[in-house]
C-alpha cells in the first residue's frame, strides 16, 4: 500500500442541546423524503391530473411510515432475527441503527398501494414517480452511512481506499460512496432522461421498473467491493444477503417494464 485516506472525524451528532439530539443519518432520512417529495409534487403536474399535488403531500406521512417501519422491520426479519427474538425490545431501538433498503422499499409500496386505493389514483404511474424521487433518499442515506463509517468496503490497495475507525487498520474500499453514485446519481439521472420521453410517461410501470433493475443492477456491483456483515458473511458462495435480496427486485423491475410495453402495444392496436 503506497497511500490511503485516514477516515475523517466526523461526529456522526450533527447537533446536541440537552435530550434533543439531531444525528447526520436522521437528517439524510428528512433530506431524502422532503426533495423527494417536493420533485414528486412537480411530477405530479405533468399526469393530466391522475395524480394531484394535493395527492402527493398526503402520500408524504404515508410515505414516512412505510420507510421506517419497512426497513427496520426488514432489517429485523432479513438481518438479525435471531438476535432480536432474543432481545424483543431492542426492536424499537431504532437511534441505534439497523435499517434495511429492501424493508423500506417493501414498506413503501404497500403504503402506496394503499393509497392508491383509497384515491382511486393509477398504481403504476403513482410508482414510475415513486421511483423517479427514490434515488435521492438513497444518495442522502448512503453519504450518511459513509459520515458514519459503517457499512464499508473491503480491503483494498486502490489509491482512493480508506482507513475507517471501525475497520481495522487496513484501507478499504468506501462502498457507501460507490452505492451514493450508482444507486443515486447515476440512477437519478437516468430516470429524468427517460422521463422526458413521452412514450416512457405513456408506459405505466416503466419507470419504477428502471428504478427496481438500475437499483438491483447497482446493490449487486457494489457488494462485490463491499464487506459483508460480520453476523451474516456470504449465504451462499460469495452471494450476500443485499445481493439475494436484489434479485427479486431484479426480476420484478424487469417484469414491470415488459408489461407496460405490452400493454401499450395492445391498446395502440385497438
Amino acid at each position: 500500500m503506497l497511500f490511503a485516506f485516514t477516515f475523517p472525524a466526523i461526529d456522526p451528532v450533527l447537533i446536541e442541546i440537552g435530550p434533543i439530539v439531531i444525528r447526520w443519518y436522521a437528517l439524510a432520512y428528512i433530506a431524502g423524503l422532503l426533495l423527494g417529495w417536493q420533485l414528486m409534487r412537480r411530477l405530479a403536474r405533468g399526469t393530466a391530473d391522475q395524480i394531484t399535488e394535493i395527492d402527493v403531500d398526503d402520500f408524504l406521512v404515508w410515505a414516512t411510515a412505510g420507510v421506517i417501519l419497512g426497513g427496520r422491520i426488514g432489517y429485523v426479519l432479513f438481518y438479525r432475527p435471531e438476535y432480536y427474538i432474543d432481545n424483543p425490545m431492542r426492536i424499537f431501538a431504532v437511534w441505534q441503527g439497523g435499517m434495511s433498503f429492501h424493508g423500506g422499499f417493501l414498506g413503501v409500496i404497500v403504503a402506496a398501494i394503499l393509497f392508491t386505493r383509497k384515491r382511486n389514483i393509477p398504481p403504476l404511474l403513482f410508482g414510475d414517480l415513486m421511483g423517479c424521487v427514490a434515488p435521492l433518499g438513497l444518495f442522502f442515506g448512503r453519504i450518511a452511512n459513509f459520515i458514519n463509517g459503517e457499512l464499508f468496503g473491503r480491503i483494498s490497495d486502490a489509491p482512493w481506499a480508506v482507513i475507517f475507525p471501525r475497520g481495522g487498520p487496513d484501507p478499504r474500499h468506501p462502498s457507501q460512496l460507490y452505492e451514493a453514485g450508482l444507486e443515486g446519481l447515476v440512477l437519478f439521472v437516468v430516470l429524468m432522461v427517460i422521463s422526458r420521453s413521452e412514450i416512457v410517461r405513456r408506459r405505466h410501470g416503466t419507470r419504477i421498473g428502471v428504478f427496481m433493475v438500475g437499483y438491483g443492477l447497482a446493490r449487486s456491483i457494489v457488494e462485490l467491493y463491499r464487506e459483508p456483515d460480520a453476523h451474516l458473511g456470504f449465504i451462499t458462495g460469495s452471494m450476500t444477503m443485499g445481493q439475494l435480496l436484489s434479485i427479486p427486485m431484479l426480476l420484478i423491475g424487469a417484469a414491470l417494464i415488459v408489461y407496460a410495453n405490452r400493454k401499450d402495444r395492445s391498446t395502440a392496436e385497438k
